[in-house]
């Protein structure tokens, strides 16, 4: 079976954008392929999820836009079809928190927006695939840990299938 090279960005935007900044620079990859965790913002989502657009919930790009007419944070969509993703520096577990953002979104993460607005700047497609961890509550937490393994597997799955099938 073939191999893929793994980068492992860590929690956040910032380590994200860093992370994979510094691929892009060093290696010139010809796609990015973007995997982790996200939590659910409505019930009843789980499994695997290809994301077709990806937001930042904790960026006011409309208020930077306002003040300095230049776009910073706006909507990336990487793909023509799939769920959209709301990324921020916050790990989601309160239920009002999450119940406005899923007037704007299906999952929530920490990294996915980075990752793609890093790939956009270098002009490398990035596809983002996001296994839902948890369902973005006050249990979150806790269900994150406990389904780690598993999402991680799922992942692996769905990149044998996918990518390498």
């Amino acid at each position: 079976m073939s191999e893929l090279p793994v980068l492992v960005t860590g929690i956040g935007k910032v380590n994200a954008a860093i992370a994979v900044s510094t691929i892009l620079g060093e290696f010139s990859p010809s796609r990015i392929v973007n995997l982790g965790t996200a939590g659910a913002l409505r019930d009843g989502l789980s499994g695997t999820f290809v994301v077709g657009r990806v937001i930042q919930h904790d960026f006011d790009d409309p208020g930077l836009y306002s003040i300095s007419g230049l776009h910073f944070g706006e909507p990336i969509d990487v793909a023509d079809e799939g769920v959209t993703l709301a990324t921020g520096d916050l790990f989601v577990s309160d239920p009002v928190l999450r119940a406005k953002l899923a007037t704007q979104a299906d999952l929530v993460d920490m990294e996915g927006y980075a990752v793609a607005r890093a790939a956009r700047v270098a002009q490398v497609p990035v596809t983002i695939v996001k296994q839902v961890s948890d369902p973005a509550d006050a249990s979150a937490a806790k269900t994150w840990r406990q389904t780690l393994d598993e999402c991680a597997e799922q992942l692996g799955a769905w990149t044998r299938e996918t990518l390498l099938g």
